[in-house]
């Protein structure tokens, strides 16, 4: 099945179950430039499916960075740990903002892994958060 067949029903419960955000930047679908996408957590070149389970929202950004990663190198300990599963595990557990609520700090091994190879805390979206935060945009509740 291809993603254009991923029934419309399932994603809809997709967006539902995931608020509306990216499950990796938390951006929210009325503030960022296009769709949020259908992401695999597991990617399908990697063996994953298009089950309900397997699927996830993420901003376009977020996925192209993702990409078919699944692990990633935690930059504090040198261990190669997986990416956070955002449909299985607690954002607020392995990551939380910065003071002035710009960037995204991973919290965990799975949480600094994840920044740092989805490019969380590039340059354009730390500017982008902060135009954000002037607005009453951000950051997010977890």
């Amino acid at each position: 099945m291809s993603r254009k067949d991923i029934p419309t029903e399932v994603r809809e419960r997709v967006y539902q179950q995931a608020g509306g955000r990216c499950g990796y930047c938390r951006s929210r679908q009325e503030y960022v430039w296009g769709k949020l996408e259908i992401e695999h957590i597991i990617p399908v070149a990697l063996g994953g499916t298009d089950d309900e389970e397997n699927l996830w929202l993420a901003c376009r950004p977020c996925n192209l960075h993702k990409s078919d990663q699944t692990k990633a190198q935690d930059p504090l300990t040198g261990q190669i740990v997986s990416l956070i599963n955002p449909r299985a595990q607690s954002w607020g557990d392995h990551f939380s903002w910065s003071h002035d609520g710009t960037q995204v700090i991973g919290l965990t091994s799975i949480g600094r892994a994840t920044v740092v190879a989805l490019q969380l805390n590039d340059s354009l979206f730390v500017a982008i958060r902060r135009r954000w935060i002037e607005v009453g945009w951000h950051p997010p509740k977890v």
